[in-house]
């Protein structure tokens, strides 16, 4: 074999080389940029649900407060973003949404609470129904 060819096969198999070490490069980089923006995606969305939950809870619960019934009607939105938990949280989150609406369902069954029960319960800090839910939410967005 010549050093003509010789020369000409290595300068081919070094730009093929060098093409498919370009191409798996980038390749790799595309990839963990669209895993990226997934997962930063998915954290939004989370984010977003778990402040929709929070606040709905929250007129719930303060609804409980001051009176004794409720209609069903209203509990729906907030079973409604359980179910869509369901889909993109953890087992654990869930759990703490669904100790929160029973917490709820429960407080329509109490009687109606006084502005001074009020202040107690707020000095007692026992009126947060909310805070496990919020602490588990922080740790899985987290872990995400």
């Amino acid at each position: 074999m010549s050093t003509a060819y010789i020369s000409t096969v290595a300068a081919l198999a070094g730009s093929t080389l060098g093409g498919l070490t370009s191409l798996a490069s980038t390749w790799l980089t595309q990839h963990r940029q669209d895993r990226a923006a997934r997962l930063a995606q998915d954290r939004a969305k989370r984010r977003e649900l778990y402040a929709q939950f929070i606040d709905e809870a929250s007129r719930l619960y303060a609804d409980a407060l001051a009176h004794n019934e409720s209609e069903i009607s209203s509990l729906v939105g907030v079973y409604s973003l359980i179910s869509q938990m369901r889909i993109l949280s953890s087992p654990g989150v869930v759990e703490r949404a669904e100790v929160v609406v029973r917490m709820i369902v429960d407080t329509y069954f109490t009687p109606n609470k006084t502005l001074p029960e009020l202040r107690g319960l707020i000095d007692s800090h026992t009126l947060d129904p909310l805070r496990a839910f919020s602490d588990e939410c922080r740790e899985e967005l987290a872990s995400v």
